[in-house]
């Protein structure tokens, strides 16, 4: 019965409609802070929220992206895996967003005065080191990078989406040390170290299965 469901919704998520979906959907953050950018409805410093707001939706990204292997493995759909490039690609793209914000806003796109911030802030030195991370990501996500670097390399280089994620996280915590608020770091430690879990649970399972 199981896996009857898990190939009707495999089927589903083969449907043409899925990836437009799934982008538009990615799309609405974006969508909504140009909307509320432009109709003042970003509260009382505009420019914080969207530095805030941008590097959130970053994190949020990145965990659904950690999400589409072990959601993949777990449930038997294969067919999510068309969409985890596209979901990688929206996680740098918000986070060159973030960046653009505290470029623009915080630095006012005077590159001696940034260069100096990143050096002398940990949690920006941090932020921006993941941002360079994903970069290479982002550069090597098209089929042509996949068949230079090859299949093994190209997934061991990959799998750098969970340090992304780690240092995104410590970005996070040391942005909120100041004013000792932890709690939403809390949660996306909890998820992404849940989806880490799953991962090793799954290539656990995998060899025990292989061996047996």
């Amino acid at each position: 019965m199981q896996k009857n469901s898990s190939q009707a919704t495999d089927a589903v998520l083969r449907g043409r409609w899925v990836k437009p979906l799934a982008f538009m959907l990615c799309l609405v953050p974006f969508s909504w802070l140009l909307y509320a950018a432009f109709n003042d409805q970003l509260g009382a410093n505009p420019a914080e929220a969207l530095v805030r707001s941008t590097g959130d939706w970053t994190l949020r990204m990145l965990c659904v992206v950690l999400a589409v292997t072990p959601l993949r493995q777990w449930l038997a759909l294969p067919s999510l895996g068309r969409l985890r490039r596209m979901l990688g690609l929206f996680a740098y793209f918000y986070a060159a967003l973030h960046l653009l914000s505290y470029a623009w806003f915080d630095m006012g796109f005077e590159l001696p005065e940034l260069l100096r911030d990143i050096a002398k802030r940990p949690f920006i030195l941090v932020g921006f080191a993941a941002f360079l991370l994903l970069t290479a990501l982002a550069i090597t996500s098209p089929k042509a990078a996949v068949r230079a670097l090859g299949g093994k390399r190209w997934q061991m280089l990959h799998r750098a989406v969970y340090l992304c994620a780690g240092l995104a996280l410590l970005h996070f915590f040391w942005m909120r040390a100041g004013k000792n608020n932890f709690a939403e770091v809390f949660v996306y430690a909890f998820i992404v170290a849940g989806l880490l879990l799953a991962r090793v649970a799954w290539r656990l399972r995998s060899r025990r299965q292989a061996a047996a």
